[in-house]
């Protein structure tokens, strides 16, 4: 049996976790993966995995051996990528992280337009809000949504975003609208806890000098999307990047304020880590979604 069939069915069950969702996800039987991990197992002389009915995880050999076995095999897709490309031929499976904001938001649509444009490549996404380890955790991109930190990965910038607070009319109303950000201290405001800021929200005065204003409220949510929902419902005040709350802010359901002093948002960027050779597949995926944002600039 070829070692590499071996190796790869390790790394699906790895990152399935589990020998079941592993065969659902690649369409082959969960004897059969079973079968190519122990025979992996007994050609090593070591065991992998450590497996009961209920519970599932990696031996310290296994951790080894699946970081060392996956970059192996990233640099064969690489390689065959890289032959692909001259033939014209690109397919095969991206393996992509993005934060949920960004699935849920209109800007998703992306890599849907992406799927139907390329039917011979799988998009493997994965949403989680957490900045991922590319490398040490095998995607081969990210989306990441965030004033960008200088790193060894390579990354493209595919659009910038604002930050807007707002809140309801009827919240407005009802507790009137604040002249200035020390105000937000005897407001309701809604905190994202994936914020860096916290409850301790910052804000740029007209010297340029960063100042911080402690805010409290009746519900704090890892999610975006959530406090858009939460200020909708009049919760309270809530800093939200603009491109989820646009189209609120046209239609009235959401009034913006004290525009002067928020700090710039940051930026949309496609990131992935520094290859020899980058792989086709890698190229097309970044270079659609870039046009794909270019062209939802002018429109």
């Amino acid at each position: 049996m070829d070692t590499l069939t071996r190796m790869r069915a390790f790394i699906d069950v790895v990152e399935a976790e589990g020998f079941s969702a592993a065969s659902r996800k690649i369409g082959r039987s969960k004897a059969l993966l079973s079968k190519y991990v122990k025979e992996l197992e007994d050609d090593l002389g070591a065991l992998l995995l450590n497996r009961t009915t209920r519970q599932f995880s990696l031996t310290e050999a296994g951790h080894t051996y699946y970081r060392r076995a996956s970059e192996i095999l990233r640099e064969i897709d690489t390689l065959a990528d890289s032959v692909r490309d001259t033939s014209g031929d690109v397919r095969g499976r991206i393996k992509i992280s993005a934060p949920r904001t960004f699935a849920d938001a209109a800007m998703g649509q992306c890599l849907i337009d992406f799927a139907l444009a390329h039917p011979d490549i799988v998009l493997d996404i994965n949403l989680d809000d957490r900045f991922v380890d590319l490398v040490e955790e095998g995607y081969d991109v990210a989306i990441r949504i965030s004033r960008l930190e200088s790193s060894s990965l390579i990354a493209k910038r595919l659009a910038p975003f604002g930050m807007r607070l707002c809140a309801s009319p009827a919240l407005i109303a009802k507790r009137g609208k604040p002249e200035q950000p020390q105000d937000l201290a005897k407001l309701p405001c809604i905190v994202d806890s994936n914020s860096r800021w916290l409850s301790s929200w910052q804000f740029r005065n007209e010297l340029g000098e960063i100042f911080t204003v402690p805010v409290s409220g009746p519900i704090e949510v890892n999610s975006p999307m959530a406090v858009r929902a939460a200020a909708l419902a009049g919760l309270g005040f809530a800093i939200i990047p603009d491109f989820i709350v646009t189209e609120d802010i046209a239609a009235g359901r959401l009034f913006r304020m004290l525009d002067d002093y928020l700090l710039e948002g940051g930026g949309i960027y496609a990131v992935y880590p520094h290859r020899r050779y980058l792989p086709a597949k890698i190229r097309v995926f970044v270079d659609f979604i870039a046009k794909w944002f270019k062209q939802r600039e002018k429109s």
